[in-house]
């Protein structure tokens, strides 16, 4: 396996994933694009030191911006695992 480090680039805060992680144990990261779910689950549980349930992966589109000079383009797109811990186990984000 790769290096858990550079599988999981970094944990997501928004609103929606806060609401998520208090109501359902579910924690919102960045990771690697060619992290598979295998991969990401094992990493969470080396960094973190917490059981991992379920992992949903999903990749999100960049989005398309205008250039100054009216040139279209696009930002980079990523990929997003949604991360189900055990029933108990709580990832500090402070």
């Amino acid at each position: 396996m790769r290096d858990p480090i550079r599988i999981i680039k970094t944990i997501r805060l928004t609103e929606k994933g806060t609401a998520m992680s208090e109501k359902f144990n579910r924690y919102v990261f960045k990771v690697d694009d060619r992290a598979t779910k295998l991969e990401i689950k094992y990493a969470v549980e080396k960094i973190f030191n917490k059981k991992v349930v379920r992992v949903n992966t999903m990749n999100v589109r960049g989005k398309a911006k205008r250039h100054r000079r009216g040139a279209m383009g696009r930002t980079a797109g990523w990929k997003k695992a949604i991360v189900t811990l055990q029933e108990g186990d709580k990832i500090s984000l402070a």
